[in-house]
């Protein structure tokens, strides 16, 4: 099984292609979220992180969200999406400690 590998990247780098686009969350398709280049915004409120980690997990991309300060790191973790997950199937989760959430992409 091989180690999972995470690329660092900086914020303004592009998150992975398949997760680029306008999702609206399943259990409620009035949230939506944007991922726009390296940008995510949730409900209308961009993520302000640092740089983010890219990896892949038995075909799945994830991205972890992250700051560089660690006295900030434990209120971003817990008021922002930090992180991003693809499924080989097209399925995007978006979580955090308190919360995950299942997005399906918004057609246009």
């Amino acid at each position: 099984m091989p180690a999972h590998m995470e690329e660092r990247l900086k914020r303004d780098a592009p998150l992975p292609t398949e997760m680029q686009g306008s999702w609206a969350d399943l259990d409620d398709p009035s949230t939506e979220l944007v991922v726009s280049g390296g940008e995510v915004a949730y409900s209308g409120q961009t993520v302000e992180y640092d740089y983010k980690l890219v990896g892949q997990v038995d075909g799945a991309v994830t991205v972890s969200l992250k700051v560089n300060d660690e006295a900030k790191d434990d209120t971003f973790q817990r008021s922002n999406i930090t992180e991003l997950v693809i499924t080989p199937d097209g399925e995007l989760h978006a979580y955090n400690l308190k919360f995950a959430s299942q997005f399906a992409r918004v057609p246009r």
